[in-house]
């Protein structure tokens, strides 16, 4: 510190506080080597977040050199010019931290290879919509779209499993998926598929997405091509390989930009409770189509998801036949544009039989369906479908599915389901 004539007291309190700061904790030093490295590339850094699918993204930066003080100190410094706006001395609380597009566009480019950028966006930790950052890199191999989201999540909750656990390859065709357990309890999943199901065009997406054991999700989203749709490809694979995925969401500035996010009001006592059906539990439709089935076919393997939808694949002797399931609730505004033209049964049920090509990529696939919607308010909605083939994204193996219409009819009627209403 230079000497002056009069003595500063913000240097006082910064001397006391990193004093105090050196002296009472213990250091992460893989992290503080981390975080020096990043923060020595200030002119580059903080810029990266966005959720992708649908999965938005943010980045941040700071102002500044970084350093350690005690969180309730005065004298910390602000992260970003709007976190300091309207407080003494340009600091802030880290409560009043936040973090702007641009700043989560420079911690972007700080954390990647050198490259050049094209088309930038982002939105800031306070933006309504969350926190984002998206822009086109190229390392010299061809342009790419890369994005960046953050938001919070329920520990524990079905949407953790669903963001961190591999897809059904019966479902969604890829690559390669792993799914870990990192030491501090977050889980990383790291998927290489196509932002195409059906595989219709060849534009490739590569994701990783990391939940804390605190709640805080982020998601980073690679294409072979500048755009994530209507785009023509631009190199063989995306920039970012799964290790470089690993490193840039694992980045401790990522989960920062997350507890940036203003969190939403507890809801009033007095406010009424919601009186929707919850979602019916993909496990109990499962498990109510397996025993609906005919005893003639054999069940290949099974799946599903987390709430609403099931499938088996049966074989009957003549090859292997995909039969799904979707059960739902508040389906009766839908009545007149999904059944028009159908049956209405005597008890009220209206009734729809569907024979079409099948939805995806395989050669050849039919697919037959029975949709059904109980009488009441509840709009309550069964809809079977099966397939002349165990994988709708392959060729057909079978001439027709493995269930006839009138057995669809039938599992799609069955008081059974009943029981999930």
């Amino acid at each position: 510190m230079l000497e002056t004539d009069r003595p500063d007291p913000f240097e006082d309190r910064l001397s006391a506080a990193l004093r105090d700061a050196g002296d009472g904790f213990q250091a992460d030093r893989a992290a503080l080597v981390t975080a020096g490295r990043v923060r020595g590339r200030r002119a580059l850094l903080r810029r990266r977040t966005a959720v992708v699918g649908g999965v938005a993204g943010v980045a941040l930066a700071g102002v500044g050199g970084a350093l350690v003080l005690p969180a309730n100190d005065p004298a910390t410094p602000a992260r970003s010019n709007a976190a300091s706006a309207g407080t003494p001395n340009g600091t802030a609380t880290a409560a009043a931290a936040a973090f702007t597009g641009d700043d989560l566009l420079r911690e972007l480019k700080g954390l990647l290879p050198q490259g050049t950028y094209g088309e930038e966006s982002a939105r800031g930790s306070d933006h309504q919509l969350g926190p984002s950052a998206h822009l086109v890199y190229d390392d010299g191999a061809g342009a790419a779209a890369i994005g960046m989201g953050f938001a919070r999540v329920e520990p524990g909750s079905a949407q953790v499993r669903e963001l961190t656990a591999c897809p059904d390859d019966n479902l969604t065709p890829y690559d390669d998926c792993t799914s870990d357990r990192l030491p501090d309890g977050s889980t990383l999943r790291l998927y290489q598929g196509y932002e195409y199901p059906d595989l219709r065009v060849d534009t490739k997406l590569w994701t990783a997405d990391l939940v804390t054991a605190e709640g805080q999700h982020v998601s980073v989203s690679e294409w072979n091509s500048p755009a994530e749709k209507d785009a023509p490809i631009s190199r063989d694979e995306p920039p970012l390989s799964t290790e470089r995925l690993r490193t840039l969401v694992t980045a401790g500035v990522w989960r920062e930009v997350v507890d940036a996010i203003p969190k939403s009001p507890k809801p009033s006592r007095s406010t009424a409770p919601r009186t929707e059906r919850p979602q019916v539990s993909g496990k109990s439709v499962g498990d109510t189509l397996a025993g609906l089935l005919p005893g003639t076919l054999d069940v290949v393997t099974r799946g599903g998801q987390e709430s609403e939808y099931a499938y088996v694949v049966v074989d009957d002797g003549r090859g292997r036949s995909l039969v799904q399931i979707n059960v739902q609730h508040g389906m009766a505004d839908a009545a007149g544009q999904l059944y028009a033209g159908g049956e209405i049964l005597p008890d009220g049920t209206r009734l729809v039989t569907r024979q079409a090509p099948g939805e995806k990529a395989g050669a050849g696939v039919v697919m037959w369906s029975v949709d059904t919607l109980r009488p009441g308010p509840a709009g309550f909605r069964v809809v079977i479908s099966a397939f002349n083939t165990g994988d709708q994204n392959k060729d057909a193996t079978r001439d027709a599915p493995a269930l006839t219409m009138e057995q669809l009819r039938k599992i799609a009627l069955s008081g059974e389901w009943d029981r999930l209403r």
